[in-house]
């Protein structure tokens, strides 16, 4: 246990539980699922869609109020705790899902054919490339390294909006 309470774990146990756990759903999507399961996939891509692009927005905004406390704070320590539960519990998972569901009904349904598709996949790799960025400044406030300015954390906390906007646009309008 850390001390927040949290049980931490070892990480390479948690990170072989991900990854088995990962591989076992990716199995049983794309070789045992049918057709008709097609609507229960897409409603839980979009739950875990919607739950990402909720931590992803909530996080760049601790990281702006995270910038402006003194190291050792009390307040510092408990962004600390936020950060961390946010991403580990919440911005981690949905991701997760996310892609193995929006993997299954690309390939499924679309075929992987369509410029709006590729498009999207695109973007979705930025916002996951983003994902791992905010995973690394999560680490960096824990450790009470952050080099980063507010104004910083303020611009980045408009990149996950951008990103969602376009996002919707190709997914809705498939303007090609």
């Amino acid at each position: 246990m850390d001390k927040s309470g949290t049980n931490t774990g070892n990480p390479a146990v948690r990170a072989v539980v991900a990854v088995a756990i990962t591989a076992i759903a990716a199995y049983a999507l794309f070789f045992a699922a049918t057709d008709a399961a097609y609507l229960w996939i897409k409603a839980f891509h979009i739950i875990a869609v919607i739950a990402w692009m909720a931590g992803m927005l909530y996080l760049p905004r601790l990281f702006v109020y995270h910038s402006q406390e003194k190291t050792g704070s009390e307040a510092s320590e408990t962004f600390k705790i936020m950060e961390r539960r946010l991403l580990r519990y919440i911005i981690n998972p949905a991701m997760i899902v996310t892609w193995v569901l929006g993997l299954w009904l690309a390939w499924k349904i679309f075929e992987f054919r369509g410029g709006w598709l590729h498009g999207k996949i695109l973007l979705v790799v930025l916002l996951s490339g983003l994902h791992g960025y905010l995973s690394k400044s999560v680490r960096m406030f824990a450790q009470d390294k952050n080099t980063k300015s507010t104004k910083h954390w303020r611009i980045v906390n408009e990149i996950p909006t951008v990103l969602m906007i376009l996002i919707v646009i190709l997914v809705v309008v498939k303007p090609f």
